[in-house]
């Protein structure tokens, strides 16, 4: 057997000095044996939508679930996250086209307000409390328990530290590796310290992934192991469903970080080569409420550091009452009719409670070696978090700490600023009939008012296996879900003649080969109309290519800061997309599955692949998946293998979706229908 345990290196905002952890403080083992072990069918790291998703689904089927979340809320993006606005598409909403666990998901918030739409946002269908989504899903989960006669073992403020892993060729029935246990630590407060949740992310991290106990938390180490015993098949499955793709990182499994390199699969790339520490900016989400009277706002005193970063971004967008109410996930009382920009809305009344995610706002865009956020796999080695007991959560801890600072300075700007980065001065005028909700019992349920965790738009994305088409790794590409026009001017440009006329091969279908030959040019090739399908398709999507670009120069609130160039050209709509289950297998490991947004798919194909309803169904196809693979002794990857000839157990499996009602396609897909021009 041989041991695999990784860390990232996790540093206290107020101890900034000893960002880089020396060596010698790595524990290299547990320093005692676990308090407890515990079998499961499904292990679960991750308690977010995709997490919350898996374990519904494997409950039904009647699978013995362990779910571990850093957290003590599950829901992720609506709950710990504070993103409580659904992220939806007009046609799949009017349709109610969408995974039976997120179908009940938003029936459950409907019969909880008695309207789906407390807060009267104008972003969504859907604006709520974030403690309520968690209190939802939870529940949600204890009925999957009964009716699938499954049990479920939650393990909330718990972590995985180490993985065992077995080496390849162990198993005669599968070809790679197997994680044959994982040890976590789960936290409490200590005797005398705080409660939970009454420090910042920063400053717990990286305690939380350290055996011993300490000042502020009492650790209970777990072993978690294989619940069955017999048959030649994996065991048990486990499924990162984490927000920065944890388990990719901690497994050392292949995957990418940030841009890819300009092909003629990835054309909009705004770099000829990987960027990995480019990624999406991530978001501390905070709540303030409208107040009667004006209330004394303090300036913290790191204001002025992050002030020159703040804006409106558009004119169309500056008004505070288009602002406050884009998510205002609570209003007791219908505001006034307001029109700006083109946009309805209410006007803010007071008690009214408004979640902020704004792009020019509290959204934290660091792009550069110094102060990337996800780890790469060069830099978790660098730090010592790929030695035996170095996990520390693969992420940089002086950013998630800068990040904080920035949320707070942000809402200073929202009611006290006069300033404008994008927009110059004469436009932003004090609000100061707001405050800044915190607390146990605050909408986000911390003493400091920010999330418990960052909105993560994006984090590691693993490489799927070799397949056919694509000897590399199996990827889902911008050109296989984009409704861009690459007949455009830059295209014939930008790319060598080479690549574009591969471009326009790849979306040519049958006539590929005579584009290449040239008995066509690449500009009679017609645009594409529709998204690719998967013969694998296990799950669906619809959302917009939507990009937080990371900026240019560190740090990302240095004043003049800009956009990285060219992030945005990949950005606009999409057509409905599927979720191919060649992109949830990881390289090396066999049981081990990926949902949420460490997929594999591209940078730019990523800023679809993102949004809640994505999330559930990619957590209900590995939910799916795990329990299907036990049941009939396969490992996934067998399920593809064979691709594109038949493979009677994948088709197997999609009937199995089809009929618990989590679709794998949208209606009328097929190679004949070329008309989703309804689809928006």
């Amino acid at each position: 057997m041989k041991c695999r345990h990784q860390l990232t290196s996790l540093i206290s905002l107020s101890l900034i000095s000893s960002y880089l952890v020396p060596l010698s403080a790595v524990v290299a083992a547990p320093p005692r044996n676990a308090d407890k072990t515990v079998n499961c069918d499904i292990l679960v790291v991750g308690g977010g939508l995709s997490g919350v998703a898996t374990a519904y689904e494997g409950l039904l089927a009647g699978k013995k679930v362990c779910l571990t979340e850093i957290t003590d809320w599950l829901g992720g993006q609506i709950s710990s996250q504070g993103t409580s606005a659904l992220d939806e598409r007009p046609t799949q909403r009017r349709l109610q086209f969408y995974s039976r666990g997120y179908l009940e998901l938003r029936n459950r918030i409907q019969k909880k307000y008695g309207k789906l739409n407390p807060g009267e946002c104008w972003v969504s269908d859907s604006c709520f409390l974030p403690r309520d989504a968690h209190e939802i899903t939870r529940q949600m989960l204890k009925d999957a328990e009964k009716r699938g006669r499954g049990k479920l073992e939650w393990f909330p403020n718990t972590v995985v530290k180490d993985l065992e892993i077995s080496p390849a060729g162990k198993n005669a029935h599968t070809t790679g590796q197997l994680i044959n246990s994982a040890i976590a630590i789960q936290h409490q407060p200590a005797k005398g310290a705080p409660p939970l949740n009454t420090f910042p992310l920063s400053q717990t991290i990286e305690d939380a992934y350290r055996y011993q106990n300490s000042s502020r938390f009492t650790k209970t180490i777990i072993r978690l192991v294989p619940k069955q015993t017999k048959g030649n098949a994996p065991k048990w499955y486990v499924v990162d469903a984490s927000e920065t793709g944890e388990i990719v990182g901690l497994a050392d499994v292949p995957y990418r970080l940030g841009i890819d390199g300009r092909s003629f699969l990835e054309p909009s790339a705004s770099s000829t080569s990987n960027n990995p520490y480019c990624t999406q900016g991530f978001t501390y989400t905070f709540a303030m409420e409208a107040t009667a009277e004006p209330i004394p706002q303090k300036m913290p005193p790191f204001y002025l550091q992050y002030s020159p970063y703040f804006s409106y971004e558009l004119q169309r967008l500056a008004d505070f009452g288009l602002v406050f109410t884009y998510r205002r996930i609570w209003s007791p009382t219908a505001g006034e009719p307001k029109r700006f920009g083109g946009i309805n809305f209410t006007a803010p009344t007071p008690g009214d409670i408004s979640m902020q995610n704004w792009t020019w706002g509290n959204d934290y865009r660091p792009g550069t070696a110094k102060d990337n956020l996800i780890y790469t796999r060069q830099q978790l080695q660098a730090t010592g978090q790929l030695k035996p007991g170095g996990w520390l959560g693969g992420l940089r801890t002086e950013t998630l700490g800068k990040a904080e600072e920035h949320a707070l300075s942000y809402y200073y700007w929202l009611v006290a600023g006069t300033t404008d980065s994008q927009l110059g001065s004469g436009v932003k005028r004090q609000q100061t009939n707001n405050r800044f909700l915190s607390g146990l019992n605050s909408p986000m349920g911390t003493v400091h008012g920010l999330s418990k965790y960052p909105y993560m738009r994006e984090g590691r994305r693993i490489i799927g296996r070799p397949s056919w088409g694509q000897p590399g790794g199996f990827t889902i590409w911008e050109i296989d879900i984009s409704r861009r026009n690459y007949n455009d001017q830059y295209y014939r440009q930008t790319l060598p003649p080479a690549m574009y006329r591969q471009l326009k091969a790849a979306l040519a279908g049958l006539e590929a080969t005579s584009v290449i030959s040239g008995q066509i040019p690449p500009e009679k090739v017609m645009q594409r109309t529709r998204s690719t399908i998967f013969p694998d398709a296990v799950g669906i999507g619809h959302y917009a290519i939507d990009f937080h670009p990371c900026m240019v120069n560190s740090p990302p609130e240095a004043p003049g800061n800009k956009e990285y160039p060219g992030e945005r050209r990949g950005a606009g709509q999409a057509y409905p997309f599927q979720i191919a289950l060649r992109a949830m297998i990881p390289q090396k490991i066999d049981n081990l599955i990926v949902g949420g947004k460490s997929i594999a798919t591209s940078h730019i194909a990523a800023a679809a692949y993102r949004v809640h309803s994505f999330e559930w169904s990619a957590g209900a196809a590995a939910g799916t998946v795990a329990a299907f693979a036990l049941k009939n002794n396969v490992a996934p990857y067998q399920l593809v293998d064979d691709l594109p000839k038949a493979e009677p157990q994948l088709q197997a499996l999609k009937r199995l979706l089809e009929q618990n009602n989590n679709p794998t396609a949208f209606p009328d897909t097929s190679i004949f229908n070329e008309n989703w021009e309804d689809w928006r």
